[in-house]
């Protein structure tokens, strides 16, 4: 299923990083009163009442000149015009209109775009008359509002997401295997596109974001008809890096929540960076079906660099992600791509596997008898009494304990690496869920 993607939009110090910690509901953003001080993308999951979405703040941090400044502004607000399904656009109550301001609006209005115009700071009655201003931005509605005392916010929300469709309202529509190519930009997923399809589907360069669509792609792969969802897509080339990274991360998100198995690009010659960390991290956290391609393999001297070092490498720098499996190939060689589809098959049928009850029970409770759990503060024995599987749309193991709130965490990796050994699920990320018998 897509989750929607929601971004936050506006000139610097108006609030958005503290809009975006309210929503999300920690501090995952640094907020001063100083302009420009978010340097990193910000994004999370928001849920509202059943109803979930990605939600990302643009930060707005970039160095240089007034003018570059504003260039970023506008790139990142054209960026999230094409590519979120909402768009939160913010401004301060307390300064008044700004001419960027009304460049916003009026990028806004004229693009169609369902937008929703917040008057922050709002934190009291007295504020309310010196919102109306606000309307000479040429929308019809405005919410005033104030994200750091949350004074209408679930309003808001109610609005915002009364189009959403809640969690399990969603169906599965299509049955083939969708896999998403994510990456930094310039890591070659267009190259890897075009060598799969057999034609330039996309126009490749050296200049990260250069590509001109972005559309799904159908693979017919002995006789399997498989969507290839390409993150890249930026429309035209852009002035500012981090509205390259901004639309690159907009995309990532978007495909990841709509595929089954995410194909991860690293580049050979840099290895994996904290950029392809948070996006490995994004597709465990929702579940996806994950395996790191290794590219531009054919560059490497092998004589120096054999691929076991550098897969240890790489597992190290993964921590306990050791599940994955990573194959080293070249877009432009088409060095082992077909190897790399017949790769993503197979994990997608071990993301669908069921194991079952009694399987589970005759396999895992002789072990967890031989190495049981601690016992709890207070001396109790704690015992695992019964594992099924259940979910629907990945793998989840639920264990039933007499005390299931006192299984510390590394005894729950223990029983993840556990299950592992016994029934595999290479490059599956699962979920162990602890109920009380």
């Amino acid at each position: 299923m897509s989750t929607p993607v929601v971004v936050i939009v506006g000139r610097p110090n108006v609030g958005k990083s503290t809009l975006f910690n309210r929503l999300v509901g920690k501090r995952g953003a640094i907020v001063d009163d100083k302009s420009g001080v978010t340097r990193d993308r910000n994004y999370g999951e928001v849920e509202w009442n059943g109803k979930d979405f990605q939600l990302i703040d643009t930060g707005g941090y970039v160095p240089g000149s007034d003018d570059l400044f504003e260039t970023a502004i506008r790139e990142q607000v054209e960026i999230a015009i094409n590519e979120a399904d909402a768009i939160l656009f913010i401004v301060d109550v307390r300064t008044g209109i700004n001419p960027v301001d009304i460049e916003i609006a009026s990028m806004l209005r004229t693009s169609g775009r369902k937008f929703f115009l917040l008057i922050n700071k709002v934190d009291s009655e007295n504020y309310e008359s010196e919102a109306s201003e606000f309307y000479r931005l040429g929308t019809e509605r405005i919410y005033p509002v104030s994200a750091l005392a949350g004074r209408k916010i679930g309003d808001l929300l109610d609005e915002l997401t009364e189009e959403f469709k809640a969690a399990d309202d969603y169906e599965e529509e299509d049955s083939r295997l969708k896999i998403a190519i994510v990456g930094r930009p310039n890591v070659g997923k267009s190259s890897l596109t075009n060598s799969l399809l057999g034609y330039d589907r996309s126009i490749v360069t050296d200049i990260p974001g250069t590509t001109r669509d972005s559309i799904n792609s159908i693979l017919k792969y002995y006789g399997q008809e498989i969507v290839l969802i390409d993150t890249a897509g930026l429309r035209k080339k852009k002035r500012i890096e981090e509205s390259i990274e901004f639309f690159s991360m907009v995309r990532t998100l978007k495909a990841i929540g709509e595929c089954d198995v995410t194909v991860v690009m690293l580049d050979a010659e840099r290895g994996l960076e904290k950029q392809d960390q948070k996006i490995i991290d994004e597709a465990v956290r929702r579940r996806k079906g994950i395996i790191l391609a290794v590219n531009k393999w054919d560059l490497i001297e092998k004589e120096n660099n054999t691929a076991k070092n550098f897969e240890d490498t790489i597992m190290d720098a993964a921590g306990a992600l050791d599940y994955l499996p990573v194959i080293f190939i070249s877009a432009l060689t088409k060095q082992r791509i077909f190897k790399l589809i017949d790769q993503c098959i197979a994990i997608n049928e071990e993301r669908r596997k069921k194991i079952p009850t009694n399987v589970l029970n005759d396999n895992l409770l002789k072990e967890i008898e031989r190495v049981p759990p601690p016992s709890t503060g207070t001396g109790k024995e704690v015992k695992i009494k019964y594992i099924t599987q259940a979910g629907s749309h990945y793998p989840v193991f639920l264990f039933f304990s007499n005390y299931p709130k006192e299984i510390p965490e590394h005894y729950r990796r223990f029983l993840e690496k556990l299950i592992r050994r016994k029934f595999g699920f290479t490059g599956v990320p699962f979920t162990l869920s602890f109920k009380k018998k």
